[in-house]
């Protein structure tokens, strides 16, 4: 597995370098740059690397102007000190991204992310026609609550989260409305499609739509910023936060 680094601090890339050799000893660093200039001369030259580690902030710019090149065709992990970069990395497509210093099981967790998506892209055939030929699964097209003494039908569409409080339901709709519903979340979440609706924890189950931003929270954990704002603080799980990025992200 060919490997390609981009940092422009000497100490850091070494010690990505000595963590590799210990998390994916099957890994050999092909190339590595400090700058976009030499990232973007190297990968201009040479076959696409398998995975390429990239600092964010390199010593002449950003890496992200790697993409607007067009240069970067291999899955791209970046690697930051910075949490208001994480968002950046994420818009940019990314397979992952890494907070300074790099913890090694997060590095670790990295390339089995890479090792699954490449499994998944080789493909099950059989499988796969299987799966398309299955009758598609009912889903639901309304959520009906109850606000007051009166019922609301809110379309699937409008719909931004639902929240459990105090072993009650409720429905939030993107325009602010907000209803009490009568099933608990796990028989509402398997009425919905899972490419749009994703379920954070135990209090919430949200929509696409609904996600203004998130960012790193500490210990692996994602802090998530709902519209319309919610009455609580809202996180993703380190178990969870590779999943909701992947889901974000289709």
């Amino acid at each position: 597995m060919r490997l390609f680094i981009a940092d422009d601090e000497a100490p850091a890339r070494d010690r990505l370098i000595d963590a590799l050799a210990r998390v994916a000893p099957h890994a050999r660093v092909a190339g590595a740059a400090s700058s976009v200039r030499e990232a973007r001369t190297w990968l201009q030259a040479n076959e696409p690397p398998d995975l390429m580690l990239l600092d964010i902030q390199l010593s002449d710019g950003l890496s992200l102007e790697l993409f607007r090149d067009g240069v970067l065709s291999s899955p791209v992990v970046f690697t930051t000190a910075y949490d208001e970069f994480v968002m950046q990395a994420f818009q940019a497509q990314a397979l992952d991204y890494l907070l300074k210093p790099v913890n090694e099981d997060r590095l670790a967790q990295v390339f089995a992310k890479h090792a699954r998506l490449r499994q998944h892209f080789a493909g099950n055939v059989a499988a796969l026609m299987a799966d398309l030929q299955s009758p598609p699964a009912t889903r639901r097209r309304r959520i009906v609550g109850r606000k007051g003494t009166q019922f609301v039908a809110i379309p699937v569409e409008q719909v931004a989260y639902f929240v459990s409080q105090d072993k009650l339901s409720f429905v939030v709709a993107m325009d602010g409305t907000r209803c009490l519903v009568d099933s608990p979340l796990a028989d509402i979440e398997a009425g919905l499609d899972p490419a749009v609706f994703f379920r954070l924890n135990r209090q919430y189950l949200v929509s696409a739509q609904s996600v203004a931003r998130f960012g790193a929270a500490g210990k692996g954990r994602l802090s998530v910023e709902l519209v319309p704002r919610s009455e609580d603080e809202v996180s993703v799980s380190q178990e969870r936060a590779s999943a909701f990025r992947d889901w974000l992200a289709q």
